[in-house]
């Protein structure tokens, strides 16, 4: 199953890392856990507030999906270039990274939505490079 349940209390965390001066890396399931199970089991806003998959004890394992940072939404433009068949070119690479928001607003530590919005801002930028050749 998979599920965004706990993803504010997740992005909670790693901001609450990088504030004290940890990095993303150094966060560990065990920091997560106790914080997730609580919080997800037992918020009303949860889809798993009283689902039958918690009253079967059916969930083994949670796995946080941490928050992306710059460098690794550069990773996912390098990566869906590739998968294009283009070869990668930095200034594009760097023009689409900066152009998905990022949380903290005045920091820009985080990205808002991951890498879900790199095809899009990626297929703009190929209309540009071709409307001007």
């Amino acid at each position: 199953m998979n599920s965004n349940a706990g993803g504010d209390l997740i992005n909670k965390a790693a901001l609450d890392f990088w504030t004290s001066g940890k990095r993303r890396e150094d966060i560990q399931l065990k920091d997560l856990e106790p914080m997730l199970s609580v919080g997800v089991f037992n918020n009303k806003n949860s889809g798993l507030w009283h689902s039958s998959l918690i009253d079967r004890n059916l969930i083994d394992y949670f796995v946080p999906l941490l928050p992306l940072e710059h460098k690794h939404v550069k990773m996912c433009v390098r990566a869906e270039m590739m998968a294009r068949g283009h070869e990668v070119d930095e200034k594009v690479v760097q023009a689409v990274a900066d152009e998905m928001t990022y949380f903290p607003k005045e920091a820009r530590i985080y990205s808002d939505k991951g890498c879900k919005t790199v095809q899009a801002k990626l297929d703009i930028h190929e209309d540009i490079a071709k409307a001007m050749d």
